[in-house]
């Protein structure tokens, strides 16, 4: 496994070479000078001066890279040009909101996904399957932000169960917390669910018709052990994989739903950063959020290593 997992740790540290060269780059072609959005009304000419050499906006893009990436290695993401705190604090103020959107949205996912997979797989060319494949069809097909407005004017505003927006922190009113997370959870994990039960069920097919699960059947095991204990098991092995992927998604900040529901999130931090153009603010969130999907990828990786058997023999 320490060999495996080398030879995987080898491509994370280009990888994330070339990712923060990327952002860095795209970030230089965005119209507008962030010397003037930061010198606001005061337009005169000493003044963007200043600010351009504060900033190293004065130099070459290829020292005004090493200048950048030699303050993420210290871990200084920068500063916002806009409300004038540090890039790493606004990170780690909305990643705990992020991360638990993200959470729920995963947790609803994969009580959804899988099940009505294994269903739809077990229940292959029947009533069961057709259904699963229409929701998970209208789950694919379905916009976050129509859905999010749907459940909005449903729960919030007809039905009064729910709040519309806004955001409560778990430490002041966990109940609040939860109520005002739950809609934007579960537009979130809609689409993911119905991701995961078209890959459950395509694997759960297939593996239904191996040899093994056969023998297990021949042998006189009950169904439910044969597809739960034979069956699922080698069926989430592809499952896994896509759940990370999925999860990585999702502590990217979903921008819309973010928006919807104003939720002050990665999403919303980041859409009022490009609107404002507050570069730092967009390099350092993303940075962080492609390394966090990286990582996640990685983990997949050692995850798909020790629940398939083949790999480690």
């Amino acid at each position: 496994m320490l060999a495996y997992l080398s030879r995987r740790l080898l491509f994370v540290v280009p990888t994330l070479f070339f990712v923060s060269l990327l952002i860095f780059t795209l970030q230089q072609l965005l119209p507008g000078d962030p010397a003037q959005v930061m010198a606001g009304e005061d337009q005169r000419p000493e003044v963007i001066e200043y600010l351009r050499a504060k900033y190293h906006l004065d130099q070459p893009f290829p020292i005004r890279y090493l200048y950048w990436i030699g303050g993420v290695l210290q871990g200084d993401l920068g500063e916002s040009i806009r409300i004038g705190r540090p890039v790493r604090d606004l990170v780690l103020e909305k990643l705990p909101v992020t991360a638990q959107l993200a959470v729920m949205a995963f947790l609803i996912a994969l009580l959804i996904g899988i099940p009505a997979g294994i269903v739809s797989a077990v229940k292959n060319n029947t009533v069961w399957d057709y259904a699963a494949n229409a929701v998970a069809l209208w789950g694919l097909s379905t916009p976050n932000f129509w859905l999010g407005i749907l459940l909005i004017l449903l729960f919030s505003v007809e039905l009064g169960w729910l709040p519309a927006s806004g955001y409560v922190p778990p430490g002041e009113d966990l109940a609040a917390n939860l109520e005002a997370m739950i809609l934007p959870a579960f537009v979130l994990g809609n689409a993911i669910a119905a991701v995961m039960m078209r890959h459950t069920r395509s694997a759960m097919i297939q593996v239904l018709g191996q040899d093994y699960v056969r023998t297990a059947r021949a042998k006189g095991l009950g169904e439910r052990v044969v597809i739960v204990k034979h069956a699922l098991r080698n069926a989430l092995v592809p499952v896994v994989t896509l759940g990370a992927l999925e999860f990585g998604q999702l502590l990217s900040g979903a921008v819309l739903t973010e928006q919807v529901f104003t939720i002050p999130g990665f999403g919303k931090l980041i859409v009022d950063a490009v609107f404002n153009r507050d570069y730092a603010v967009v390099q350092g969130v993303v940075l962080f959020t492609a390394t966090a999907y990286i990582t996640l990828n990685l983990l997949a990786d050692i995850a798909y290593f020790l629940v398939n058997p083949r790999l480690r023999s």
